[in-house]
Parts: structure tokens; sequence; C-alpha cells
């Protein structure tokens, strides 16, 4: 698969016991088994109900109108800024 043979898998096992002691292991292993079993779990699930507002066509809409960026300004604000 990746090359790694017995001897290799033996050297990685050596270091990670190096760096973080033999009694931490059990909690990494577990840690690790428990992220594979919710990523397992959330791609076997329905996907959850998404509350977002639609149109009437069934498209999302975005506040502000433009993909999150903020609405543009009129023109009464513009020459108000500009006559101070």
């Amino acid at each position: 698969m990746f090359g790694l043979g017995l001897p290799e898998l033996l050297i990685i096992l050596v270091i990670v016991v190096l760096l973080f002691g033999a009694g931490r292991l059990p909690q990494i292993g577990s840690g690790i088994g428990e992220g594979i079993r919710n990523f397992k779990k959330s791609m076997k699930e329905k996907d959850e109900v998404d509350v977002t507002p639609t149109s009437g066509n069934g498209e999302q809409m975005l506040s502000g109108g433009g993909g999150g960026f903020p609405p543009p300004a009129d023109d009464y604000s513009l020459s108000f800024a500009s006559s101070l």
C-alpha cells in the first residue's frame, strides 16, 4: 500500500511511545477511534434540517443580497458625507 512493512511500523510505534509515553497511548487510541466512529455515523445519518430561509423558488436567501457583502450605499448618504 504505502510501502510500510513491519519494521517501519515498529519504528513509528517506538517514536510515538517516546513522544507521548505509554500511559497516554490508550487515551490517544480511544480518541482516534471515537473520531472515526463519529465520522462514519455522520456519513450514514440523514442530514439535519437546514433552517436557512429560502425564497419561493427554493434558493437560499442571502442576507444583504450579495453573498455576505453589505448593501451598497445610496446616493443621499454619499452626497451628505461629501458635503461635510
